[in-house]
């Protein structure tokens, strides 16, 4: 019987990241399975769910070995594809002659607890504190580099952050920051939020050549005159008269624009902003760096709004494809789990080239299409139903 129709894209796909000259036959046929479970509607997450949405010919446990034991290289699967996102991503930006976009934020894959006799933890596991939450969770959290133009976002890189490893959210940033090799004409803006913009991350990114836009705490400290003063104490002698209002997609903002020092930065602009229908008052008071200088307020706050796309991405890889529903203790298995994710993510909004989710609609479409053709064909060989419905996975 003929494989399903929708793994020739699957199939058409590896071939495009070049990957059949790394994998084996056997590997690369696990992979496509597991791209096709993973991008089904209605996975959660587990090994059994893996094997039921993908019809996978084999026993369940070969997929367990595959995660666990099976000697292929993540790393060289997330070499290949991050070559792809950038050469499709440059290829965006000089299309639409629009700056290039990087984001960097991090997210909790939340886990149960195991209790103290629980024989086999997760591995890598702690405790994080959550500001959804505004609690610490127990679970693994992970650092994400997203590439992004107006149109178009693939998430990029990842790296676990393990407290015991010693290395911080910031040092994991700038590490998956020097495997981002572009050389563009547009210009590349990397986009933080108040938690990341520390001297050494935006010296790492000025040095690549990349401007950084992020919000500030408010006690950032500011020199204006050659005074050392927090933002939010500069905030207090702002009057409304000293702003400019700024129309930013629905929201408007009351600016005023510093130009000048920072801790840390000698020559930067800092945009001290409130929402237009809120009070001017130190709790309500944003502030957005821009080590460009040449920008206007409208680009700046424009800009920092396409942060928003890493917390989309955040929100739809675990709805939609369980970024955090495993359930693989080994943290080499665990790994692989997210760099698969992260395959299936890129191939959906390949396949769509629009966003993530458009993408999963698409694909899940054809799977329904091509599993009613499979059905067809059968019937008309006169293969016996109950061969099918083995086939299927329904018997």
């Amino acid at each position: 019987m003929n494989r399903l129709a929708h793994h020739q894209g699957i199939h058409k796909f590896f071939f495009a990241l070049g990957l059949a000259l790394h994998f084996s036959k056997p590997v690369l046929k696990h992979l496509v399975h597991i791209v096709d479970a993973l991008t089904t509607k209605g996975f959660s997450g587990t090994l059994t769910d893996l094997h039921h949405w993908s019809f996978h010919p084999n026993h369940r446990t070969t997929l367990s070995h595959f995660f666990t034991k099976s000697p292929w290289d993540e790393e060289t699967l997330l070499r290949k594809l991050q070559q792809w996102i950038l050469h499709r991503i440059k290829r965006i930006a000089k299309r639409e002659n629009q700056p290039l976009f990087v984001s960097i934020d991090d997210t909790i894959c939340q886990k149960t607890k195991p209790s103290s006799r629980a024989t086999h933890a997760i591995q890598g596991c702690g405790w994080h504190f959550s500001h959804k939450d505004h609690q610490s969770v127990w679970g693994h959290s992970l650092v994400w580099l997203m590439v992004h133009t107006f149109t178009q976002a693939f998430p990029f890189a990842f790296r676990l952050y393990d407290k015991k490893a010693g290395r911080s959210k910031i040092d994991l940033a700038i590490e998956m920051l020097s495997s981002l090799k572009v050389k563009l004409a547009q210009p590349v803006y990397v986009l933080m939020d108040s938690w990341y913009p520390s001297q050494t991350l935006i010296e790492a990114c000025l040095k690549k050549g990349f401007h950084v836009i992020a919000m500030l705490k408010t006690n950032r400290i500011l020199y204006p005159n050659g005074v050392a003063v927090q933002a939010k104490q500069l905030a207090r002698y702002i009057e409304p008269q000293d702003t400019r209002l700024v129309t930013v997609g629905k929201e408007r903002y009351r600016v005023y624009r510093y130009e000048g020092a920072i801790h840390g930065l000698d020559d930067a602009v800092v945009l001290l902003a409130w929402k237009a229908d809120q009070p001017m008052t130190p709790e309500h008071l944003h502030c957005v760096l821009s080590t460009d200088r040449e920008l206007g307020d409208e680009d700046i706050l424009r800009y920092y709004a396409q942060r928003w796309t890493i917390e989309c991405f955040f929100r739809q890889a675990k709805d939609q494809l369980k970024l955090d529903g495993y359930r693989v203790r080994h943290i080499r298995a665990v790994k692989r789990y997210w760099a698969v994710v992260l395959l299936a993510c890129v191939y959906s909004i390949a396949e769509s080239q629009q966003d993530l989710s458009t993408g999963l609609e698409l694909l899940r479409s054809r799977k329904g299409h091509s599993v009613i053709e499979f059905i067809y064909d059968a019937a008309k060989q006169d293969i016996p139903i109950d061969v099918i419905k083995k086939q299927l996975r329904i018997a």
